[in-house]
C-alpha cells in the first residue's frame, strides 16, 4: 500500500520510498525529511474528497505532502 491510499489515524511503517521517473530527486528529499524505512507514519488529514494535500506525521514531525509525493511512499500496516 502507498501513503496516498492509507486510512486516517492508523499507524503504518515505511516500507520503502520509490524514485519518480520525472523527478528522481524527490526520493532523496522525502528521505531527508524523515521517510526512512521502518519509521512510523500516521495520516492525519486528507484534502477534499480524499484528494489534494495529505497531512502526515512521520516520527515526531508533521508534514503536508502532495498526492504525487505520497504515491512514492510504500507502507506496511503495524499489527495491533
Amino acid at each position: 500500500m502507498f501513503l496516498d491510499q492509507a486510512s486516517l489515524d492508523t499507524l503504518f511503517r515505511v516500507k520503502g520510498v520509490l524514485a519518480s521517473e520525472t523527478s528522481p530527486e524527490v526520493k532523496g528529499q522525502l528521505e531527508d525529511i524523515g521517510f526512512l524505512i521502518g519509521e512510523q507514519v500516521t495520516v492525519l488529514r486528507k484534502g477534499l474528497f480524499g484528494k489534494g494535500p495529505i497531512l502526515v506525521r512521520v516520527g515526531s514531525s508533521t508534514f503536508a505532502l502532495r498526492e504525487n509525493e505520497a504515491k512514492l511512499i510504500e507502507l506496511e500496516a503495524i499489527a495491533s
